[in-house]
């Protein structure tokens, strides 16, 4: 039987079998690829993101209606002026059709990524989060019944919830930012049974977040001319790029690759500002100084990694220069103004992240970056909070662990191996 997919290394081309592998054992630093056999896309009969299957990296599905929705916007465009305005909708509003009750696109990265272990590999997922990634692999578990470890900020503990009730996550909290939380999820991994997730590395996630495009080039029939989305690590754009390349090589779509906007919410703006100094990388001191005190200014904290996969090889600055990209950074009150003008027009409340997002293409409209007839899809990375609220109970994700700001996982390591002994 020939392999649905391979996964290939984009520094040195060596072709990878897939036991849920995340770095190229050569040791190269570039962000492996799925390289699927079926070229052209077909859209299965299967629920949710599953109906994008031939461009996942699994061979079963999971029952959920979880995935992206595209409808041509008539308000919003209107107000904007534009004629083939798109928005991807990734959370949940049962009148668009949208059921993803974690109210975030990072679930259409969760539910591949639990198939793709269950089929690819062995042990326990261990996310890090600012809140919504962790939201939505606590969402796929507890439809599943498969065990995560999830770590986040002790502030972002009040998003972890989910509509089934659960009790096969151990939330562990750290007293931090995200980037601490990365770090000692890190340090988890240690424990015996206990496997990283993957992140940007992981082809399950992007090609899970690539079905945005996927779904905006089906509904509208051709790729966009523009694609816009806030980032924190980046990795939504890079899984665009890549879906769009799997669309260009489909051949019934068009020949040019979307331009690519990536917006960041100041003050928290490294990749913005290493991008529009011409640089590859980023530099610490000069592009985030004093970094934990702009992520603490930012209205979208969900977008301030302060370690984005922005100068590996196919990541975010490669994205930009194959798509003659743009990274723009957006101010709270640019953001909160175009989260009202969104939620007025189109009648649904957003996530802030997409705030951003708004006030990124609102921007770009203005200053003439993007034509009234071009084609463009908008990333809506969620929202529906108000509207699942309305519809489900939300069960609270209650925190297993706390850990203190320098603490090593040494503080909680028994505790946490006796949990894994009874999940394993």
């Amino acid at each position: 039987m020939t392999e649905k997919y391979v996964l290939r290394c984009p520094n040195c081309g060596t072709i990878i079998p897939d036991h849920y592998t995340n770095v190229c054992p050569k040791g190269c630093t570039g962000l492996i690829r799925a390289e699927y056999r079926k070229k052209m896309l077909d859209i299965r009969p299967l629920p949710g993101i599953f109906r994008f299957s031939d461009w996942l990296p699994v061979e079963g599905y999971l029952p959920s209606d979880a995935g992206p929705v595209t409808y041509q916007s008539e308000a919003l465009a209107r107000e904007l002026g534009l004629s083939h305005l798109f928005i991807g909708f990734s959370g949940y509003w049962p009148e668009r059709g949208a059921q993803t009750d974690s109210c975030s696109f990072k679930e259409l990265e969760a539910l591949p990524t639990t198939v793709r272990m269950k089929e690819k590999g062995n042990g326990i997922l261990q996310i890090s989060s600012a809140g919504n990634t962790g939201r939505a692999f606590c969402q796929v578990s507890a439809i599943t019944g498969a065990p995560v470890v999830v770590v986040v900020p002790e502030s972002a503990v009040d998003r972890l919830w989910t509509t089934t009730p659960t009790e096969n996550v151990c939330l562990i909290t750290v007293d931090g930012d995200y980037t601490d939380s990365i770090a000692f999820g890190n340090a988890v991994c240690g424990i015996p049974g206990i496997v990283a997730e993957g992140g940007a590395r992981n082809v399950a996630r992007r090609d899970g977040m690539g079905t945005v495009m996927l779904d905006g080039t089906v509904t509208a029939g051709e790729l966009p001319d523009h694609y816009f989305q806030a980032v924190g690590s980046g990795t939504g754009g890079i899984a665009a790029w890549e879906a769009a390349m799997r669309l260009k090589g489909d051949g019934r779509f068009g020949t040019n690759l979307p331009r690519l906007h990536l917006a960041q919410n100041e003050p928290f703006v490294p990749m913005t500002h290493a991008w529009q100094n011409n640089r590859r990388e980023i530099i610490p001191e000069t592009d985030m100084p004093d970094a934990r005190h702009a992520v603490s200014q930012v209205y979208a904290d969900v977008l301030t990694n302060r370690e984005p996969p922005y100068a590996v090889r196919g990541g975010v600055y490669d994205a930009l220069i194959a798509t003659n990209g743009t990274m723009d950074a957006i101010t709270n009150t640019e953001a909160t103004e175009a989260e009202k003008r969104f939620v007025d027009a189109e009648e649904i409340d957003l996530d802030p992240a997409a705030s951003v997002c708004v006030a990124s293409l609102i921007k770009a409209v203005e200053t003439g970056a993007v034509g009234r007839d071009d084609s463009i899809l908008l990333n809506i990375t969620g929202g529906g909070y108000r509207r699942v609220a309305e519809d489900k109970t939300r069960f609270p994700v209650e925190p297993l662990f706390g850990v203190k700001k320098g603490a090593t996982v040494d503080a909680v390591r028994r505790d946490i191996e006796g949990w894994v002994k009874s999940y394993a």
